[in-house]
């Protein structure tokens, strides 16, 4: 078995995180793991890309184009841009909520219609889940958590071969003493946003 997930968005959403997460519970689970991240802009809004293989014989870090399991979309324009590293089998996981560059935010461009692109994706695959990952945990305090939310949905995808309670418990040991209860909230509600 090998698994290959791509998880992409913006600078400061946790994609980061969320693949250390995973990569640490995929290890925990006895597999191979070998994980990349390209996040060269990534302080000033840029794009993060982090690939994570585990399995068996896992050699290389980095995926072919169109070898994608899973392609866990931070931010939805991003979703859009890396869905090359996917095919028709591959389940995309997308967050709605953008993340505006700063030309948009400044007025000189506009962010495409969150819908659009959302039918986009859906005419390339019908393995498309979304989700507000962000509207869920601002619903719990705090914006932040939206990774948490993210990770939890991705362990009740179908097939995703790493345990629920695994990927929980390795959440909550990467996440500061004080932010462990809103985690732990926000993962169970991503997990149930799925179900």
């Amino acid at each position: 078995m090998k698994y290959t997930v791509q998880i992409v968005g913006v600078g400061g959403q946790g994609v980061l995180m969320a693949s250390m997460v995973l990569g640490t519970a995929a290890m925990r689970a006895g597999h191979q793991v070998s994980m990349s991240e390209v996040h060269g802009m990534a302080q000033r809004g840029g794009s993060v890309i982090s690939t994570l293989r585990f399995g068996d014989d896992i050699i290389s870090p980095l995926e072919s184009a169109g070898g994608a399991d899973l392609i866990m979309g931070f931010e939805p324009v991003e979703t859009c841009r890396y869905l090359s590293l996917g095919n028709e089998r591959t389940f995309i996981l997308m967050n709605l909520d953008p993340v505006y560059p700063s030309a948009v935010a400044a007025g000189f461009e506009e962010y495409p219609d969150v819908q659009k692109l959302v039918d986009s994706v859906r005419s390339r695959t019908d393995n498309l889940k979304t989700l507000d990952a962000t509207k869920v945990a601002v619903s719990l305090g705090k914006a932040v958590a939206a990774n948490a939310v993210m990770v939890g949905a991705v362990a009740a995808v179908k097939g995703f071969p790493l345990d629920k309670d695994l990927l929980k418990e390795v959440l909550l040991e990467i996440v500061p003493e004080r932010s462990k209860e809103l985690n732990s909230k926000a993962f169970e509600l991503g997990y149930d946003a799925m179900s």
